[in-house]
């Protein structure tokens, strides 16, 4: 890794990491919303609050009628209580694309709405294998899993008693770590890895005292996992929006953990052909190791955002994520390899 981006891809890494260990499932976000403006505001740029609860960033730069947006998100997928049991367990529905699948044994946080913030674990109904003869064979839904909680509750009335109530934010334990050889593992690095990763850029912005080619701003949006997140906040003058999102690995597609990728098209169709074009040039001028791919089941910001009428050009990068919506899987390359594309393309 060159030593000069080196310095950058640390500091993305790091604050993915703090911000992982932020609960922001889509709907209570308000403490990762701030923690990000806050984090912006650090480096030495004008960041506020939108009233949907996201934050925009400016970054200056110049031809301000020709201005790039660069979106992000720090939503994630979570849980809501949906019924208080009879036994005084939990069952939930889904917020995003949360699976009991891959959920299930995770420890969770519930969110009272005014008495504080109780844990428990997201179980298989009767999950005791020893008693359970059917346990292998029960397919795991938000009808046959449900919240144990870590309180003497046995009867729908004890946890009435704690406060807990339907409509209750459930966030699910990130665990997050880093390992020696570069590979970044947690859930959600959809896509708080990306919010790490445009936070690394600001950095470089300020330190190497770039001024922009093109009126420069970030949204970091809080509703994508439910589909709205980037359908507003767009700043005048804008002609261009990109998502930095999770680049998908997988069968059948090109990108590794350790690589940018570049995403021609997904579930809402092609991308804008300059775009594209565009970042597969910047790619290559700037070295990056880039994949370009086409994503099976996928949406983004972007395509909110065209979908709420803004006149604009689209596309969509990432670092390679493994494991989407489950225990995800990337790594430091990536990282870099995404920063070095937005510098090439962006400044």
């Amino acid at each position: 890794m060159k030593k000069s981006l080196k310095k950058y891809t640390d500091f993305a890494i790091k604050q993915t990491e703090a911000l992982l260990n932020i609960d922001s499932p889509t709907g209570y976000t308000q403490h990762a919303a701030s923690w990000v403006k806050a984090e912006f505001e650090k480096l030495g740029f004008d960041a506020k609050l939108t009233n949907k609860g996201g934050v925009l960033v400016s970054f200056g730069g110049e031809k301000r009628d020709d201005g790039l947006l660069l979106e992000a998100h720090a939503d994630t997928l979570g849980g809501m209580v949906a019924e208080i049991k009879s036994n005084g367990r939990l069952k939930l529905t889904n917020l995003g694309g949360m699976n009991p699948n891959n959920a299930e044994t995770e420890n969770v946080r519930v969110v009272t709405k005014f008495s504080g913030i109780y844990e428990g674990t997201f179980q298989l109904c009767n999950a005791s294998v020893h008693v359970n003869g059917e346990y292998n064979n029960t397919k795991r839904s938000w009808d046959t899993c449900e919240v144990v909680l870590d309180e003497n509750v046995k009867t729908r009335e004890d946890t009435l008693k704690l406060g807990i109530s339907v409509g209750d934010f459930v966030c699910f334990e990130p665990n997050v770590r880093i390992t020696k050889t570069g590979y970044i593992k947690s859930r959600f690095l959809d896509d708080k890895l990306s919010v790490g990763i445009l936070l690394g850029l600001a950095k470089y912005i300020r330190e190497q005292n770039i001024t922009p080619r093109r009126a420069l701003y970030a949204h970091i949006t809080v509703f994508e996992e439910v589909g709205h997140g980037g359908a507003g906040s767009v700043p005048d003058g804008c002609t261009e929006a990109i998502s930095v999102d999770m680049g998908c690995v997988g069968d059948g597609l090109m990108c590794t953990e350790r690589q940018v990728s570049i995403c021609a098209k997904d579930s809402g169709g092609p991308y804008s052909y300059s775009v594209v074009k565009g970042l597969i040039e910047a790619a290559k001028l700037s070295g990056a190791d880039y994949a370009v791919d086409i994503y099976p089941h996928y949406g983004s910001d972007v395509e909110a955002t065209l979908d709420a009428g803004s006149d604009i050009k689209h596309g969509l990068i990432g670092a390679g994520v493994y494991a989407s919506h489950g225990y995800e899987r990337s790594h430091a390359d990536g990282v870099e390899n995404t920063i070095k594309l937005l510098i090439a393309y962006a400044l």
